[in-house]
């Protein structure tokens, strides 16, 4: 793989891909420092600055930033997110949608629009409630310079369009980059914060805020994480199916033994973006809200340092694995298309049998990934917690992070065997070089 890496240059159209991406990456990062019209970003700075450690460093960690100093991308990536996670629910509840998911590329599109009206929605309503924040000095005394209707709806329109800007930019890395678009963007909007986030702690360490003691072990213990992550992230349950002979036309395609890979974490980061978001709404609302039963009831149990909020994460991890694997696989239409090639699993019946034997399998490794993920979603940030660590530090955006690296080398490392592919069986590989050969003499 290191090897195939370093040939990216060599590949036009890998590389075309790769500047592409950052390219839109680059875009997304310039638009996070463009203030929203009528704000005093000064006065915002400063609310933050002092905010360090609150859940408002989860609002930051996922805006990469942006919500800092109120640009026009303070809302980020989430309503897109969160009306993703709406319709997911919806297609398992309402028939129609159903349907839809059934006919193939032109049903998703359907959906995918449904669900893109939703974001504009989310946003509308998330940028509405910003507003009345903002003028309601939750922010800092002065952040708005003229309040007003005036003002509320440039705010809404402005980061409205900050949202639909940000899901066109995921859309076209999806299509025109190495793919993952929307992973892509949280992805650059957890790592851009990565050395402001070293040199506060190597501030705090010459102050003696922060032990060299804590440090070392800190390091070590996300190097421990880090290893972790990735060695459940490759792990796989292959089910062996076996191949009987076939006669197909005048040719005889000879048995064999193939398998059927599970990952154990089949949902990938999804489930902990999706907990995440969901528990960023509620959150959300406590911040802009002046009702002391709700602030009291956020403050009690969904306090991210407190229990309730962590056993509420846990089982929204649980479930959005279990939801998720259940999505992308189906065990009835795996033994069906397993039947229809003439291959069996071992001493499994062909048909309903074979599919039980693949649900109770996956059954059993989701719920492997989703303690899996609960740990590390769950287990640094309490840690965190515990060690005072001046910045956020969360499993879910090392998930994250990792899974998403993965996810991108590995796509890099498909193109780069079908370009050798390529290579290999056209006219300018070494078939065609034999053939040309043969021609000559």
């Amino acid at each position: 793989m290191i090897g195939g890496v370093q040939n990216i240059g060599r590949i036009t159209e890998l590389r075309q891909r790769i500047l592409f991406t950052f390219g839109m990456l680059a875009v997304y990062r310039v638009g996070a420092f463009i203030v929203t019209p009528g704000i005093d970003p000064d006065v915002v700075r400063n609310f933050f600055e002092q905010m360090q450690g609150t859940v408002f460093g989860l609002f930051t960690l996922f805006s990469g930033g942006a919500l800092e100093q109120l640009s026009i991308f303070s809302l980020g990536i989430m309503p897109y997110i969160s009306a993703s996670i709406i319709f997911q629910l919806l297609t398992v509840v309402i028939p129609q949608l159903e349907e839809l998911k059934k006919e193939g590329e032109q049903g998703q599109r359907r959906i995918n629009q449904f669900t893109r009206y939703a974001t504009i929605g989310l946003a509308l309503f998330q940028s509405a409630l910003l507003a009345v924040a903002l003028e309601r000095g939750q922010f800092g005394e002065g952040a708005v310079m003229n309040p007003g209707w005036s003002f509320r709806l440039m705010c809404m329109i402005t980061l409205t369009s900050g949202t639909a800007f940000i899901m066109w930019l995921g859309e076209q890395i999806t299509e025109r980059g190495i793919g993952n678009g929307i992973s892509m963007v949280i992805y650059a909007s957890i790592i851009i914060s990565i050395p402001s986030a070293f040199s506060n702690l190597f501030q705090l360490i010459r102050t003696d805020q922060f032990s060299l003691l804590q440090t070392i072990f800190f390091s070590v213990f996300a190097i421990f994480v880090i290893f972790f992550v990735i060695i459940v992230e490759r792990g796989q349950r292959r089910i062996p199916i076996q191949h009987a002979r076939r006669v197909v036309g005048n040719r005889v395609q000879q048995g064999g033994m193939t398998y059927f890979p599970l990952r154990v974490n089949t949902a990938g980061v999804i489930p902990a973006i999706f907990a995440s978001s969901l528990l960023m709404f509620p959150l959300t609302v406590g911040q802009f809200t002046d009702s002391p039963g709700v602030q009291q009831f956020i403050d009690t149990y969904l306090n991210p340092a407190s229990i309730g909020y962590q056993i509420v994460y846990i089982a929204l991890i649980i479930f959005f694995c279990y939801f998720y694997t259940a999505i992308m696989i189906n065990p009835a239409e795996v033994a069906e298309n397993i039947k229809r090639s003439g291959a069996y699993i071992p001493g499994i019946r062909p048909g309903k049998k074979t599919s039980e034997h693949i649900d109770r399998i996956l059954t059993r490794i989701t719920l492997i990934g989703a303690i899996y993920m609960s740990a590390v979603c769950v287990l640094p940030t309490i840690l965190a917690l515990r060690m005072g660590i001046p910045f956020y530090f969360g499993g879910t955006a090392l998930l994250i992070v990792v899974g998403v690296a993965l996810d991108t080398m590995s796509q890099i490392e498909a193109h780069l065997v079908a370009r050798q592919y390529d290579d290999l069986s056209g006219p300018g590989g070494g078939a065609g070089r034999r053939q040309r050969g043969r021609l000559n003499r």
